[in-house]
């Protein structure tokens, strides 16, 4: 066994693989850009060493860099995580010249099944069905609208090192095509070093189901059940499950069947992941090949019970597979949500900035849930413009589908993250959606459910209500508390009122409280009581509480005459008033939002690569006004309406931050 490993990544992939290494006694080696010198996966490394400046084509992907790294600490073997190297036969083969084994699979077969033009072609020659689509190399942007017209749209543009959702575009008209072709091109060239691009037609209503493979070098090779992954926006991956609520058990065997006969046809072995697209009638089909460790890999490893980082350790040090097929056991239900640095009211553009709370929940394993947070970020620490947005990978496993969903739903709500934009919210929503619970979802299920972008959601009347009595009840003992403080009362609690007006969602709630030293009873008007206890105090920003015997978590601060609460993907101001108060507050106008329509802001912070009109130019509605690159994605800002430009603050090259002014308009 190796005595030291580098991992040729960062972020929580790379904390990933230090914890199994260290459980196995294993010494690691991480490195580092100057933007990653105080990352967690740098204090968590027995080593660390530097490697260039923050882009990721100065740093990570240099293999000179990772080869000098290497050279200076004496490491044995690589393991190169996903993304970055981890799909570069150039990086194997440096590593096998040098004398270092690669943690993942022979040169030959990346070469083979990383390539997804290669890996599409033997897939057709092995006789397994693929989407219909054009494999070979494309030129420019006007040869990749003559070949969608003849594949017919809607097509899939993508990078064929792709990955992770990077350098992949849905085009419905010729227009996308070339603007879709030459944005995927860019996306490719900067996260992978390699611009090849290939198009295949667009399934509409597909689901995406994997299958996870593991095969060693000696011949021998398992299946170990799939993951969906079809809640994907901007097709990236967002919620993955194992196993799915859509495959019967002769779907899923078909399918892992052929997902090990494709690996073992190329020589495979490490970790690998057949993707495929199911139709509604289970019928699948061959999407590609990932040669290397998914980021979605924990749910197997939660209905397996098998370390997959481990394996890809043990098999890369020559060792035999210690089970066999009909070892396999898929035990319970496993859900991950990947908690990214993104604003889901500013239709998910990236966030950045200082993480100053961040407070996951507890990692629990029990016979009842686990729950499990993959993270590569600290409270403190910072989230950079240069790297991909993800936080963490909040995982979670019970016995079936719908207590995995209870612990997600759970875990979520006690999940504090400040400082920055990010998800939670919308992946509240999600496991709250009547869809999502009946598990009949497709890869188009954000664009559907969500046409015009996320904008929270409103809590139903009984959930709404638990939270008008848990507040009632915090207000009161912050009341108690401020009036302790202040000395002005010997009986503190006697000068608290009983009767309140609870604003919260549009609605007021007339409550009355009852106190008593185990909690309070709430009353309702129409006689409906609610009993809550709990020990929360004030100023704590979590409070979990018990409403009816039931438990409610929330995230809260307060604000005047009230709080400010979060749960459940809903976003609420609740104000608890004395009813006279509650008559005067009726009566105040509402503070109006200034006026923007005349400006585009900046909505993210980013770089402006491309300005696509001049001053005095008339715009028409849907028209690309400019390019903004952020964690290494191009999003293009188009005129919501027809005008005229009347002034331009940025050029290319320019960093904006958060809603800056790019453009004013007559």
């Amino acid at each position: 066994m190796f005595q030291k490993i580098l991992i040729a990544n960062r972020g929580e992939i790379a904390c990933r693989v230090i914890r199994t290494a260290r459980k196995m006694g294993i010494a690691t080696v991480a490195v580092y850009s100057d933007a990653d010198r105080n990352a967690l996966h740098v204090q968590m490394a027995d080593e660390a060493v530097h490697i260039g400046p923050p882009p990721a084509s100065q740093s990570y992907i240099v293999i000179d860099n990772i080869m000098r790294a290497i050279r200076e600490t004496g490491a044995q073997a690589v393991h190169p995580g996903y993304g970055f190297l981890s799909e570069n036969p150039a990086f194997a083969e440096a590593l096998a010249a040098e004398g270092v084994v690669f943690i993942g699979p022979p040169r030959g077969a990346i070469e083979a099944m990383g390539d997804k033009i290669t890996s599409k072609k033997l897939a057709q020659e092995a006789g397994v069905n693929t989407v219909p689509g054009y494999m070979g190399l494309i030129a420019d942007a006007d040869e990749a609208v003559r070949i969608s017209r003849q594949i017919g749209y809607p097509v899939m543009i993508k990078a064929s090192a792709g990955g992770g959702g990077k350098g992949m575009r849905i085009a419905f008209n010729d227009e996308g095509a070339r603007e879709g072709f030459q944005s995927s091109r860019n996306e490719a060239a900067s996260s992978f070093g390699d611009d090849r691009i290939f198009i295949e037609k667009f399934i509409t209503q597909p689901r995406h189901i994997e299958i996870q493979v593991l095969c060693d070098s000696h011949g021998n090779g398992v299946w170990l059940g799939e993951r969906e992954c079809s809640i994907q926006r901007r097709n990236q991956k967002v919620i993955e499950e194992a196993p799915s609520p859509f495959l019967d058990e002769d779907t899923r065997r078909a399918m892992g069947e052929q997902a090990l006969a494709l690996a073992q046809a190329v020589g495979y072995s490490s970790a690998g992941t057949v993707e495929f697209i199911v139709d509604g009638e289970r019928n699948f089909y061959f999407l590609e090949m990932n040669t290397r460790l998914q980021v979605e890999h924990p749910v197997t490893e939660l209905i397996t019970g098998i370390d997959l980082v481990e394996q890809m350790i043990r098999i890369a040090a020559g060792e035999t597979l210690p089970f066999a097929q009909e070892d396999i056991r898929l035990n319970g239900w496993a859900i991950e949500s990947r908690v990214y640095a993104e604003d889901p009211y500013r239709n998910f553009l990236p966030s950045t900035g200082r993480l100053s709370r961040y407070r996951p929940p507890a990692e629990v394993a029990t016979e009842a849930y686990v729950v499990r947070n993959d993270t590569g970020v600290y409270e403190g620490g910072e989230i950079s413009m240069f790297y991909d947005p993800m936080i963490a990978k909040l995982c979670t496993w019970a016995p079936d589908r719908a207590h995995a969903i209870e612990a997600m739903r759970t875990a979520l709500d006690a999940f504090e993250i400040e400082g920055i934009g990010h998800n939670l919210p919308f992946l509240s929503a999600v496991m709250d959606h009547p869809r999502f619970v009946a598990g009949e979802i497709t890869t188009a299920f954000i664009e559907e459910e969500y046409p015009e972008g996320f904008s929270g959601v409103d809590l139903p009347e009984e959930l709404l209500r638990r939270v008008v009595a848990a507040c009632v009840a915090m207000y009161r003992v912050a009341e108690i508390r401020r009036a302790r403080i202040s000395g002005r009362m010997d009986n503190h609690e006697r000068k608290v009122g009983t009767e309140w007006v609870v604003s919260a969602q549009g609605e007021d709630f007339p409550v009355t409280i009852e106190a008593d030293p185990d909690g309070a009873t709430i009353r309702f008007e129409g006689g409906r009581r609610m009993r809550v206890e709990s020990d929360w105090t004030p100023g704590k920003p979590l409070a979990i509480l018990d409403v009816d015997e039931r438990p409610l978590v929330m995230k809260v601060s307060r604000i005047p005459g009230g709080f400010r609460v979060r749960l459940r993907g809903a976003d609420l101001k609740v104000h608890v008033r004395t009813p006279r108060q509650a008559e005067l507050a009726a009566l105040m106008p509402e503070k109006q939002p200034p006026d923007t329509s005349k400006l585009l802001l900046c909505p993210m912070p980013g770089l402006i690569v491309k300005v696509d009109v001049a001053e005095g130019d008339e715009v028409q509605e849907g028209q690309p006004l400019c390019t903004v690159e952020a964690m290494k994605m191009e999003n293009i800002l188009r005129a919501e309406r027809r005008g005229v430009v009347a002034k331009i603050n940025a050029a290319p090259g320019d960093s904006l931050g958060v809603d800056e002014v790019i453009m004013e308009f007559e």
